[in-house]
């Protein structure tokens, strides 16, 4: 039996063919589409360009490709601004992601208020939240 060939250039999430010592599963059905993976969505600083996917049940997702506005909430004084991103200063997730100006959660982002750390997840949210930090 061999396994059907869904017609897409994505990534599958299924179970694997092999087992953790190396021995082969035979798998007693085939592939799914809702087994399937995505790229990730790895949205950098530039004019903002977004993308709506769907996803399983019927739902969606916005994918935000490229951006240069964020919600920027200031605790001190418990309000919230949108502000322009200038550039990505740290990246946790990865270092590469800093001089490719890559935005994920947790990035701390140069705006115009000042710096301020993503809370948003913005390949699954589709807007970039953030917070401002005490320099």
């Amino acid at each position: 039996m061999t396994i059907p060939d869904l017609g897409y250039s994505m990534k599958w999430q299924g179970i694997s063919k092999r087992k953790f010592t190396g021995g082969r599963l035979i798998s007693n059905r085939g592939k799914r589409k809702c087994e399937l993976g995505r790229e990730a969505g790895e949205p950098n600083v530039d004019v903002t360009r977004k993308k709506q996917i769907q996803t399983r049940g019927g739902n969606s997702k916005i994918r935000l490709l490229r951006c240069d506005i964020a919600c920027v909430a200031d605790p001190k004084t418990g309000t919230s601004k949108t502000a322009k991103i200038e550039t990505v200063k740290d990246n946790s997730a990865n270092l590469n992601y800093i001089r490719r100006n890559i935005i994920t959660e947790g990035a701390i982002i140069k705006t115009e208020l000042g710096d301020a750390r993503v809370t948003s997840r913005p390949g699954q949210d589709g807007v970039v939240n953030a917070i401002l930090v005490a320099e």
